[in-house]
């Protein structure tokens, strides 16, 4: 099994760069807190906010994963140089439309660097309202 790191909160890190590590491999969730069963509910993640990551051959983000718990919803892989390529520094960015059920996600996104390994962040919990 390999490590998993988490998101710390970059205002308590004194030093530059810690926060630069950090937040560049971080996966952040940008949804609504509510959605309506068997219809389409986009959920957008993001690698790092206010630090962008390299797309070098060596050292790039591979992949985004989207979990409803322990349920994978959706992946995307991105091979080196996607992103911009040698010298470029970017985030990775997907939407997923994921089709919910039930009457709760609890939504969890992990991100994987080639050389910082497996991030993964705090889970945002969603509302699924019963369609009309």
């Amino acid at each position: 099994m390999p490590t998993i790191n988490r998101y710390v909160d970059i205002s308590t890190v004194e030093r530059e760069t810690k926060k630069d590590y950090i937040d560049r491999h971080s996966p952040f969730i940008q949804c609504s807190t509510r959605a309506k069963a068997g219809t389409k509910f986009p959920v957008t993640v993001r690698v790092g906010t206010e630090y962008s990551h390299p797309d070098d051959a060596e050292h790039y983000i591979k992949s985004i994963q989207l979990y409803d718990g322990q349920t994978l919803l959706a992946e995307a892989n991105f091979p080196p140089g996607t992103l911009g390529g040698t010298g470029q520094k970017s985030q990775a960015e997907v939407t997923f439309n994921v089709v919910p059920g039930g009457t709760r996600m609890r939504l969890t996104a992990l991100s994987y660097c080639t050389k910082h390994g497996l991030w993964e962040c705090d889970p945002t919990e969603v509302t699924v309202e019963a369609a009309a």
